[in-house]
């Protein structure tokens, strides 16, 4: 046996450390919140991409427009609830971490804090060259390299030690100066559009420059839509602020949707004047524009206005200034977030003394800006932050449900999206959608993603993890065999009566060749250090005693662990990954007053309503006190719907069974749509190696259509067939049709009713598949 003491001591201090440290301070206003989201999504964009996107669409680049700010607000939406619901730091990677398993949270933070800084890099390299253009344009010629010192560069190196002081000077200074800088860019821009619309006004002929509204078709749309649709995703600079906005639970959702109703009607004003306002010769006007990319705009103003080119370089210097500062902004947010969770250096969470403000996060952020605006090329690495982007959306889309799932109505919602879980499905899919266009159109930009990605990746798995437990549920006490298992089997530690589900893991154990993983939390309330909870070590490992006993006779291979918590579950979810694990057997009512167990848990479950006989069930293991006794023979009745947990089932039967004390009955629910699904499940059972020498018999339980939406009709249906064959245990997937064991009334009566223990199973689904058939399924259910 080895016996190990994790050094706690110094855990336990870091941990009254955090608890008392200065957090961040609510200044900003609803009004500066909004001038960092519309100038998040402004940046220099409206300039430089609204030509080239022309270009691409004609005068329906308009359409192209409003079709993304729409496929944009299901998104919006879900931080619009989820930032008025945890208004933190972090924004998206806060709520992945509160919404997806392990290791969604870091990947997503890891991603985010990458995307911010790539797109900061890009505002600053995009202010020099608009500085260039603008020099140029007074015939002043600054920006010549001079040895090996790039002055465009330099000035965009400037810029981003600008706004690092700026940030790091307080959040109040931020706001005031994103303020400002935005509404010189919005007066910018409004005089453009005013001028435009005076000149069409004087012009009754402009309407001759729509004429051939959709010159390029369909296929012209879709190309600007997917060139600019990453200009409207500003909304996650917004929810940064959540910890320094005034009133976040009303402002946050109220600055989401002004934002972002703005910026569209800005981005479809800025095209119809270009277009409608000049009157080029043997040429169309969204010819004109579209023949200058990214000049375009630019051009446009020449003429529409005396000096338009001079405003417009103006106007691209303002906006990518403000753009640059709500990113220095937000990327630091992302990580000081992280570094308040262990998932970075806990210093990236340091706030300084006098200005309230994230300092080292914010330094340590720019920096990074800083070298990769001065010594990388940037076209598609920032394409690469787009792609991230849309990953991070999708997981945020996810979140949501998930969160819903878990939390219920136990947040304080300032705003909840209708038509749930619709519009996040929604999200998911066109997100999705998205980012595959990228990969087809750009697919550099998945090689740069999936390189970053794989880059986090090691690092969680090597030092981010490790410490992040260490900090939320180290462990005290570790004993157990020097040698693994493959197949790893979890029981959670109920004082109450411990050994009632080891009986279980014991056959499992013997059936997989496994070990048998012991847990025992010990519960340290959140106001409490968790060093408070070292006393109670001792007392913990002897409570291990008994149930040592039971496993050492067996022989099989065994571990106990001992983790000091202020939450259970996240000390279970912790050892799922940390050890590995495979299986976990808990008790039916602890998982199912769980929702954060049900959600975020990485592995399978059989989740056991124990009948205080169990042990009767498996009498070959209790063999040795009797060699005498004739076996007797149980009745095992199995309930499959052949459409959740099929295969992690026949796995069950066939772990039981290997103590050869059980006769099967395969109840199958039958249904008009499921036959032939049920026909196949039952096929490749009886070829599956571990099934082979087991035999079963097979029953049929049709079920009337208004069962299947009726979970009180299909209780009674089901404990009719099963009373039938009066079994002695029964297992059964956690959902049966459109009902969960957890969640449905009746079909908890059910389990009540049968009066013998009941396994019930739940398989480890990839989240976004798993969440998704399971809020499809409700979209058009009414659970009665």
């Amino acid at each position: 046996m080895l016996l190990t003491l994790s050094n706690f001591h110094d855990r336990g201090a870091r941990s009254e450390q955090f608890t008392s440290e200065p957090h961040l301070i609510r200044s900003l206003s609803l009004m500066d919140v909004i001038m960092v989201g519309i100038a998040a999504m402004i940046g220099g964009s409206i300039f430089v991409l609204t030509g080239p996107a022309i270009g691409l669409a004609g005068s329906a680049v308009i359409i192209a427009f409003i079709i993304n700010a729409v496929i944009t607000l299901f998104t919006a939406m879900a931080y619009a609830e989820l930032g008025s619901a945890m208004p933190e730091a972090g924004g998206g990677y806060l709520w992945v971490r509160e919404g997806l398993p392990r290791p969604n949270a870091f990947i997503s933070g890891w991603m985010a804090w990458f995307a911010h800084i790539v797109a900061g890099s890009l505002y600053a390299v995009s202010f020099a060259s608009f500085v260039n253009g603008f020099l140029e344009s007074i015939n002043y010629d600054f920006f010549q390299s001079n040895g090996f010192i790039s002055i465009d560069k330099l000035i965009a190196v400037l810029s981003i030690v600008g706004f690092i002081y700026l940030n790091i000077k307080g959040t109040s200074e931020t706001g005031k100066a994103g303020v400002i800088v935005t509404i010189v860019q919005l007066g910018l821009i409004f005089t453009f559009i005013g001028i435009g619309i005076w000149i069409m006004y004087a012009n009754p002929e402009w309407t001759i420059n729509f004429n051939d509204f959709i010159p390029l078709g369909i296929t012209g749309i879709i190309a600007a839509m997917g060139l600019t649709f990453i200009a409207f995703e500003g909304y996650e600079v917004i929810v940064q602020t959540g910890e320094e906005i005034k009133n976040p639970k009303k402002n946050i959702p109220k600055a989401i949707f002004i934002s972002l109703t703005a910026v569209v009607v800005l981005y479809c004003l800025i095209a119809f004047v270009s277009i409608g306002a000049i009157f080029p010769t043997d040429i169309s006007s969204w010819e004109f524009i579209g023949s200058y990319g990214e000049l375009g705009i630019m051009k446009a103003a020449e003429l529409v206005m005396p000096y338009g080119a001079f405003i417009i370089l103006i106007g691209g210097m303002i906006s990518t200034l403000a753009a640059l500062n709500a990113t220095t902004f937000s990327s630091a947010r992302v990580a000081f977030a992280m570094g308040r969770h262990y998932n970075l250096p806990h210093q990236f969470s340091s706030i300084h003394k006098k200005n309230k403000t994230p300092y080292v996060a914010i330094l340590l952020s720019g920096l990074i800006m800083a070298f990769m605006a001065y010594a990388f090329p940037l076209d598609q690495i920032a394409i690469a932050a787009g792609v991230i982007f849309l990953l991070l959306f999708v997981q945020v889309n996810l979140a949501v449900i998930n969160i819903r799932r878990i939390y219920g109505d136990k947040l304080n919602y300032g705003f909840k999206m209708p038509f749930f879980p619709m519009f996040p499905i929604m999200g998911i899919i066109l997100k999705i959608s998205l980012a595959i266009y990228l990969l087809i159109t750009a697919p550099l930009s998945w090689v740069i993603t999936l390189i970053w990605v794989a880059i986090g990746f090691g690092i969680y798995r090597l030092y981010t993890f490790k410490k992040e437990i260490d900090h939320y549920a180290p462990i005290i006490t570790s004993e157990g065999d020097l040698t693994r298992a493959e197949f790893r089997i979890m029981i959670p530690y109920t004082p109450e009566n411990p050994d009632r589900l080891i009986r279980y893991a014991l056959n499992i154990a013997k059936a997989t060749n496994g070990e048998i993983n012991v847990l025992r939390t010990i519960t340290v309330p959140h106001q409490t250090p968790l060093s408070a909870g070292i006393a109670f070590s001792d007392r913990a490992k002897k409570s291990f005693t008994q149930l040592e006993k039971i496993i050492d006779e067996e022989n099989i291979m065994n571990h106990y662990l001992v983790r000091i918590s202020h939450d259970t579950n996240e000390s279970v979810l912790a050892t799922i990954e940390e050890q590995k694990i495979d299986l976990m057997i808990t008790d039916f009512e602890t998982l199912r007053n769980s929702k954060k167990l049900q959600a975020l848990v990485t592995c399978n479950i059989l989740a056991i309503k124990t009948s205080g006989e169990d042990n009767l069930l498996f009498e070959p293991i209790n063999k040795k006190v009797n060699p005498n006794y004739i076996q007797k023979k149980y009745n095992l009745t199995v309930i499959n719907d052949h459409r959740h947990d099929s295969d992690l089932i026949f796995k069950a039967i066939e772990w039981l069974e290997i103590s050869k004390s059980f006769n099967i009955n395969i109840l199958s629910l039958k249904n008009k749509k499921n036959d032939s699904a049920i026909r196949e499940d039952l096929y490749k059972s009886k070829k599956l190696d571990y099934l082979k020498e087991i035999t079963f018999e097979s029953n049929d339980l049709y079920l009337p259509e208004e069962a299947e939406n009726n979970a009180e009709q299909l209780s009674d249906l089901i404990l009719s067939a099963i009373n039938a064959s009066q079994p002695d245990l029964v297992i059964t997937s956690s959902v049966i049709g459109k009902f969960s064991f957890f969640n449905s009334t009746q079909l908890l009566v059910l389990i009540d009713q049968l009066n013998c223990p009941v396994i019930v199973t739940k398989d480890f689904n990839i989240p976004v598949v798993h969440s998704a058939k399971f809020w499809l399924s409700k979209i058009f259910h009414v659970n009665r």
